[in-house]
């Protein structure tokens, strides 16, 4: 049995909205991952310490909240001008390799 135009156009417009979903989907997972999770392939028994990016971070002028290991970066969240921002630091040279602002 033939379909209609009707029938087709329905068809194409679940089509679209599957598609659109299938995106939003990817990108929205992708926006809500914190970012910056490889910094080093270095031990962590040769990492410098978490405490020396946090003074890197308030060198910049960020009044620091917290740090964390995040993958093999270490993850400072800091406040500037009244903006939360996430640093990520490699723990290997303290190079500071991704700045997300929250």
């Amino acid at each position: 049995m033939a379909r209609t135009t009707e029938e087709e156009s329905f068809v194409k417009v679940i089509r679209v909205v599957a598609i659109a979903l299938t995106i939003g989907i990817g990108m929205g997972s992708t926006a809500m991952a914190d970012g910056f999770k490889d910094c080093t392939k270095l031990d962590k028994a040769s990492w410098k310490p978490a405490s020396e990016a946090e003074a890197k971070a308030k060198a910049l002028g960020y009044e620091v909240r917290r740090s964390k290991i995040e993958g093999s970066c270490y993850e400072v969240y800091g406040v500037k001008e009244g903006k939360v921002y996430e640093l990520f630091y490699s723990p290997e040279d303290l190079s500071l390799k991704r700045t997300v602002a929250k």
